[in-house]
């Protein structure tokens, strides 16, 4: 085997290592937001058995803040669809 095999070979290596390691930080990483993601909502169902006209209060302020978002953005994307018109001066004639 010569230098060139062997330097490709363990740069394979390396990169299946390298590989393995990242894979590793991944699924660590997304089981324990999974984990905190469940326990969150678990939390949220009890809060909401618990307090059920407070949650409906909750969830209709959400409704609230997201129509308002909604309407805003609408607003703003109608503005940009109006063509823009060349503004007028009002000259008068002598």
């Amino acid at each position: 085997m010569n230098d060139t095999t062997a330097n490709t070979n363990n740069d394979t290596a390396t990169d299946k290592t390298v590989l393995e390691q990242t894979q590793e930080t991944v699924t660590a990483a997304v089981q324990t937001a999974t984990e905190a993601v469940t326990s969150a909502f678990g939390s949220t169902v009890e809060a909401a058995k618990n307090n059920p006209v407070a949650a409906a209060a909750i969830a209709a302020g959400a409704a609230a803040a997201v129509a308002g978002a909604a309407f805003g953005v609408s607003k703003l994307l109608e503005a940009d669809a109006k063509p823009k018109t060349a503004s007028k001066t009002n000259s008068k004639k002598s």
